[in-house]
């Protein structure tokens, strides 16, 4: 099973990752000036992941894929690492739909 974990970056950020049961980040989100503005982030991750409109797929660049998950207001809730392939991409959002619902919360 995924977890979340919640972090403080160096500028004193609160940020999540979520990561899948092998221990790799499947998601991550932006800066939270709160930890309750934070766990409030992995909620809408909870719901949101659940509806696939709500993940928007991307090419990078250099033709590398990525998404983000986007909340019902229209912001990012989580980016993904970049995938070398579309299939790769979509293999990440089955990831994150069955993990996220349940992912335990964690703080390092």
């Amino acid at each position: 099973m995924g977890k979340f974990v919640i972090n403080t970056d160096k500028a004193g950020k609160f940020r999540f990752n979520l990561k899948a049961s092998n221990g790799q980040v499947i998601l991550s989100s932006q800066g939270y000036a709160t930890k309750a503005s934070c766990t409030n982030g992995i909620e809408s991750v909870k719901t949101n992941s659940q509806n696939d409109e709500r993940f928007d797929r991307k090419t990078g660049k250099d033709g590398s894929t990525y998404f983000n998950l986007m909340a019902t207001n229209g912001q990012v809730v989580g980016t993904s690492q970049m995938y070398s392939s579309p299939a790769a991409m979509e293999n990440g959002i089955a990831s994150i739909k069955t993990n996220a619902p349940d992912a335990p919360v964690e703080e390092s």
